[in-house]
């Protein structure tokens, strides 16, 4: 298996992840997964894309995430590891398809307009 770095993205956050043939161990940005991510729902996010493959603990993740908050990066990197699942054996691209974890969450933050305190909200209203 070769080091190609496969990037996932959400909201802000930028993953860029790369699988090697291993036994599970887990490093995001030099850190282990559980002191990265102190959250069970966040881990199992992560480690979501492994137990529908059925290939848990027979790769090693080494994650390099930036920017966003903490939700945005446990989707970037489960995005990145679906991805690069599916790019190394591609008939788990069904599965992880059905799951819907090759899919790029498109919501993003909307812009602030002028004339208002954010991007919807109003002034409050005055008649007189």
């Amino acid at each position: 298996m070769s080091d190609t770095v496969i990037v996932g993205r959400r909201k802000t956050a930028v993953a860029r992840v790369v699988l090697r043939a291993g036994n599970g161990k887990f490093t995001v940005n030099g850190r282990a997964l559980e002191e990265a991510f102190p959250m069970k729902i966040h881990q199992d996010d992560i480690k979501n894309p492994f137990l529908v493959a059925e290939v848990e603990g027979k790769y090693d993740v080494l994650v390099n995430v930036r920017g966003g908050g903490i939700s945005g990066q446990a989707e970037a990197i489960r995005l990145a590891i679906s991805k690069a699942l599916s790019g190394e054996n591609a008939e788990l691209r069904p599965a992880l398809k059905k799951e819907g974890f090759l899919r790029r969450d498109p919501r993003m933050v909307e812009r602030k307009k002028y004339g208002r305190p954010k991007a919807r909200k109003r002034f409050q209203f005055s008649k007189r």
